[in-house]
């Protein structure tokens, strides 16, 4: 008879960092062992139960679920005081597992000191359904066996069975070959003689297999921050912590086999189920008399009049509605009863309160995402503002009748105010009915790499040059980073890059550690810790402790709240623009074919700012498309990925718009289909169409052949063929053409995008870009508004304002506001950009000005009456010097002076304020009495030199962040147009190729030169070869790159990096993973010290059919007044008929780019040639 054992004690990748158990590759390796049930018993927790119980399952396993409780030492487990045991429970029947849920919940919200520990006196309150197991070594009973404490232990068994039941604790005994392990089984065994309580051998399985023991000391050094070279890190001392087969658990209890036989009973007995939530959907209190479908049906159409007075009606007016309006309301009757009959009018009512409460309160609210702008619904319910018939989306890709799936709505609201709509939604269903979410972040290929390199003592290079050899494709494996990079499968023959590379894919996938879902939030029907169990966020927040795809799978309500900048930077747009020009812009009415916004914006590419157009790339492709509809911008949007740009797809689609290539269509029926994307296909929502007018699918079997083709199932796309080949015979289409077709719409059903998403975000493109032609002093003040904790962003905005003609004047505590804000054609800068200048303090400045203001005075006049009108007490000496450094204060005189006078104002306002309070008539009172005396103030400041201007713009990066009065770079502008610089937004945008860096290796011809301003500079030494290196920022008047020293380059240019003036730069970029590249510095030269290369000589093309006499003159007198080392060659030429060359004795010029421009500027654009 085979040897019977069921693992009951195992440690999934969910106890972070400790357990080195993915749950897919342990449920195939318990396959392989035969095991019919298998128990997850993770520290502390149980966040891993949905995606255990789901791997289980599929290989034929019965998933038990448990949890390694920590008992607290304390009679109260909210008392935060030290020590905890370890205590092993799992769940009999669903009853159990709610326990679960309660006890580990309690535990992490209450119980957090070190880990998260539940009392004695709670667990006894909730071990129903559970049953419990001595534990490992940890555990109270065993750590009294090592003590010697034999009466105490037994006193702790009988406590727990006490508190179980007979026949529900169990002792728990283990041989991992451990010191102790011998005289605690020794003691066990007497232990279950005396008190006739069953032992139950278990193994505490950290890792799959034992070959993984290095891994998972690896694994743990990573959780430590430690190195597998120091011998005093924590480790397990052997290797027995693997998932042993039940022949081998046999070997090891063979003195006592049925402590392993016992271990089956547990296959039967332990019978839970994760079953969905019957009823997802909290109750939604309706009116008297109405019922839930009712009520939806309601809002639906009074949405629906309201959205025909407007919308509907502004498009009937300009001639541009697409659709009768049979067509609407036969598409909304339609929609309406496919929800109802979905059971899904509470889904919609929940969403349509809390995006009115968002309105009603003038919360930006976005013009919906994904596949819910395809739902006229949506529209009339006003939970999406786009069109679906006017543009041409499907409601099926929504909601798909032939397959009953939970809705899923994301709504974008205003990133400042998003958490008013949380808080509301936490208030209307309950504190304990809402959560956001989890997240568990995994060891991806390059992370888990370099994971794995710091842990083993690797130098740090050469570890960052085997994890940039691993493709930058999304989700790539290591596995297959070896098959698609030669030079990783080159690196990985050297032996110890082997060791790497293997380590790291053994720990590659596990979870590293949790986080907070961006959006998503859950709505419970009832408190959730009766459903699924909740943990503590690390900013303290309530999250729900199983992730999105977990709470999905429960069949929970799960909205996703997403907080987006545009929405914020357009609402404050249309409250400047009528605060400053007294119009009220209301973007539905917005015309969206105007000229303008297309040929200002999109043509000619100057994007900066508008929503999903802003990169480099998307640029380029503008300015080859010239796009000039929403449409258009549609496509694009949905054409700028990856996919479909590797697949040639956009060139594609810009030789169609200019008539280079042929737009052409395999059947008539389908232009009406793809004519707006000039035959290509280029949104799902086309493969739907597509599939029903060729292939007889109804919509809603269109959607599923789509979702097909998205996953390319070779045997369901088989099965799809058919019928899409049958409905097209039927329909006496081609059957050749047909079939071309099918492959068509399979191979670009990969590349597909949701037209409904890339519509909303069309549509927020094109009003950002209308703002910004029509309005945009306003535009580009909340823009810079909406980046002010962003400096470099600041920097490149300040940069675009400068290129559009609108002046960005500096702070100033007479006039600005806390945001920057429009003053006619200019901008002023905002107070809440300075440094340590917080919103009380800005309120009185502003409160201070207004009292003045009432009093018929037109501001401070001096240092003295800022300081008295003031309240000092929320403005400190630190504030008041920020103010002045930015520049703030220049009204009241230079900054060197203010500054020296400012202890005697503050001391001097303090008294004042202080016999203001007291009813005596204060020092400052003059003010009132002598307004003269007020205007000679100045006179009053200390006689000081002001600062230099090296002094001056360093105050203003240290309160900014940035430079505002100028640049340091302002007087090096004309050098650098003679260097063959690249500035740092440029530089950021490069997308260098992966290269491998080695020591030694002349990488000078990739090389390029930035020049700017070093700023924080940070030296350091490498854990790895104790040399030291150097990162910091280089920064111009464009943005700014980050930069580093490597320790080859670092021992020649340690002085170099700290000079605080101008410098070129060289070397060269190395690609970072989701982040702008960095310079690897090789050559640091002051600016200033630079020497131009000027050309040896110059020809000159000099026209002669205009005779000018006074022309030679004029060129004569530039030359002789740019003396310098470049030959001059002219060419006298009369165009058809002769050249004559002369080239003028004795002078030769200093051909710098200024010289050229002045000389062109005589002769014509492009008459100068360079000869070098």
């Amino acid at each position: 008879m085979a040897a019977e054992f069921t693992h009951l004690h195992l440690h999934t990748d969910y106890s972070l960092l400790d357990g080195a158990c993915d749950v897919d590759k342990l449920a195939s390796h318990l396959a392989k062992l035969g095991q019919k049930a298998a128990a997850m018993t993770d520290h502390g927790n149980i966040y891993g139960a949905v995606h255990f119980a789901a791997a289980m399952e599929k290989k034929g396993i019965k998933p038990i679920i448990g949890c390694e409780l920590y008992l607290s030492k304390t009679a109260d487990h909210r008392e935060l005081a030290d020590g905890y045991n370890h205590f092993l429970v799992i769940a009999e029947n669903e009853e159990g597992y709610r326990n679960l849920v309660r006890l580990t919940s309690e535990a992490a919200l209450h119980g957090f000191y070190r880990k998260p520990r539940v009392s004695k006196e709670f667990l006894s309150k909730h071990t129903e359904g559970l049953i419990a197991f001595s534990g490992c070594l940890a555990g109270e009973l065993n750590q009294h066996l090592m003590a010697g404490k034999y009466e105490e232990a037994k006193r702790t068994a009988g406590m727990f069975e006490e508190m179980f039941g007979k026949g529900n604790f169990f002792l728990e005994i283990q041989d991992h070959g451990l010191e102790p392990d011998k005289p605690v089984c020794e003691a066990l065994f007497k232990l279950e003689k005396e008190l006739n309580i069953p032992l139950i051998a278990t193994n505490d399985s950290h890792y799959v297999a034992d070959d993984d023991s290095r891994a998972h000391e690896i694994l743990l050094c990573v959780q430590t921050a430690g190195s597998i070279n120091d011998p005093n890190r924590f480790r397990f001392d052997t290797n027995e912590f693997y998932i042993k087969s039940a022949e081998e658990m046999h070997r090891l209890f063979k003195h006592a086999p049925e402590v392993c036989t016992r271990t089956m009973q547990f296959v039967d007995r332990c019978n839970v189920k994760l079953n969905k939530v019957k009823n997802p959907f909290p109750e939604f209190v309706v009116p008297e008399g109405a019922t839930i479908d009712s009520y939806f049906e309601q809002v639906c159409r009074e949405g629906f009049q309201k959205r025909k007075e407007t919308a509907i009606r502004h498009l009937q007016e300009r001639g541009q509605l697409r659709k009768t309006i049979t067509e609407y309301e036969e598409r909304l009757n339609r929609e309406i009863d496919c929800i109802k009959q979905m059971k899904f009018p509470g889904y919609f009512l929940i969403v349509w309160d809390f995006i009115k409460y968002a309105r009603e309160r003038d919360i930006p609210v976005g013009p919906g995402r994904g596949s819910a702008a395809g739902s006229l619904v949506a529209y009339c319910m006003e939970i999406t503002d786009v069109d679906p018939l006017q543009n041409e989306l499907l409601f099926e890709r929504f909601l798909n009748p032939e397959r009953i799936s939970m809705p899923d709505i994301d709504i974008d609201f205003c990133m400042n105010r998003r958490g008013e709509v949380i808080e509301h939604v936490t208030r209307k269903y309950g504190r304990d009915q809402v959560a956001q979410i989890i997240t568990f972040n995994t060891m991806a290929a390059k992370a888990a790499i370099k994971d794995v390199g710091r842990a083993i003592d690797m130098p740090y290079g050469e570890v960052d040059r085997v994890a940039k050899l691993i493709p930058a494709t999304i989700g790539i494996t290591i596995e297959q980073a070896l098959k698609d990079s030669p030079p990783l499968a080159q690196a990985y023959e050297d032996p110890k890059i082997r060791e790497l590379i293997d380590t790291a894919m053994r720990l590659e996938g596990l979870v590293r550690g949790a986080g907070v879902h961006a959006a998503g939030v859950v709505i419970a029907p009832t408190k959730l810790t009766e459903l699924v169990p909740v943990t503590r966020a690390k900013n303290d927040d309530i999250v729900t402790a199983y992730d999105m795809k977990a709470v999905e799978k429960m069949g929970l309500l799960k909205m996703d709240f997403l907080g987006l900048t545009t929405l914020t930077v357009i609402d404050d747009c249309l409250k400047l623009i009528k605060s400053n020009r007294g119009v009220e812009v209301e973007m539905a009415k917005v015309p969206l074919d105007d000229e303008k916004t297309y040929e200002q914006v999109f043509h000619r590419a100057l994007t900066s700012g508008v929503f999903q157009f802003e990169s480099g790339g998307m640029r380029d492709v503008l300015r080859r498309y010239k796009p000039t509809s929403v449409e258009d911008l549609t496509a694009l949007n949905a054409l700028y990925r990856p996919g479909p740009i590797q697949g040639g797809m956009i060139d594609d689609f810009i030789e169609r718009k200019w008539g280079r290539r042929a737009v052409e269509y395999t059947f008539p029926e389908l232009e009406p289909i793809l004519k707006e994307t000039l035959g290509v296909i280029v949104y799902q929502e086309q493969v739907m169409q597509i599939s029903s007018a060729i292939g007889g699918y109804s919509l809603g079997g269109a959607d599923l052949l789509r979702r097909a083709m998205g996953k390319k199932d070779p045997a369901e796309m088989a099965k799809q063929r058919v019928i899409f080949m049958a409905g097209a015979a039927e329909r006496k289409f081609n059957k050749d053409k047909a079939g071309q077709l099918f492959d068509l719409m399979e191979q670009f059903a990969g590349y597909g995008f949701n037209k409904s998403h890339s519509a909303a975000y069309a549509l927020l493109a094109y009003h950002t870009a209308y703002l910004k032609t029509h309005y945009p002093v306003e535009f580009m003040a909340a823009l810079l508004t909406s980046e002010t904790s962003k400096p470099e962003n600041v920097v490149k905005y300040i940069q675009e304002c400068r290129e559009m003609g609108i002046t960005v004047l500096p702070p100033d505590v007479q006039i600005s506001a806390a945001n920057f804000t429009p003053v006619g054609d200019a901008i002023r800068f905002g107070l809440a950009a300075i440094k340590n200048v917080g919103g009380n303090a800005i309120e009185s400045i502003q409160q201070a000005r207004t009292a003045l203001q009432s009093e018929g005075k037109a501001g401070f006049t001096s240092i003295w009456e800022f300081c008295e009108k003031v309240d000092l007490r929320l403005m400190n000496k630190r504030v008041l010097e920020s103010l002045l450094k930015a520049g703030a204060m220049d009204s009241f005189g230079s900054r060197a002076r203010v500054m020296a006078a400012l202890d005697r104002a503050i001391e001097r306002a303090q008294k004042s304020q202080r016999d203001a309070e007291t009813g005596q008539h204060g020092l400052f009172g003059i003010f009132d009495a002598e307004p003269d005396v007020a205007q000679k103030a100045d006179d009053d400041l200390p006689k000081v030199p002001d600062w230099d201007e090296h002094t001056r713009l360093q105050n203003e990066k240290e309160v900014l962040g940035f430079f505002v009065s100028g640049h340091p770079m302002d007087k090096y502008r004309e050098k650098l147009r003679n260097l063959k610089v690249v500035d740092t937004a440029t530089a950021c945008e490069m997308k260098p190729e992966p290269q491998v860096f080695r020591r030694g290796q002349d990488n000078s011809a990739n090389e390029i030169q930035i020049a700017g301003v070093i700023t924080g500079l940070k030296v350091a030494k490498s854990k790895r070869s104790g040399e030291m290196y150097a990162s910091a920022a280089l920064e111009d008047q464009t943005g700014k790159i980050d930069i580093i020293a490597f320790p080859k380059d670092y021992e020649k240019l340690a002085e170099k990096l700290k000079i605080d003036v101008p410098v070129l730069m060289r070397g060269t970029l190395r690609g970072e993973e989701d982040s702008a590249p960095k310079l690897s510095v090789t050559s640091i030269q002051a600016l200033e010290d630079v020497k131009i290369k000027l050309p040896a000589a110059l020809r000159v093309k000099v026209p002669l059919h205009h005779p000018d006499a006074a022309l030679l003159e004029k060129l004569l007198a530039l030359f002789q007044g740019a003396p310098g080392p470049g030959k001059v060659l002219l060419d006298l030429e009369e165009p058809g008929q002769f050249c004559a060359v002369l080239e003028p004795q004795a002078l030769s010029v200093a051909a710098d780019k200024l010289f050229i421009d002045h000389v062109e500027e005589l002769v014509g654009l492009g008459a100068v040639r360079v000869i070098d």
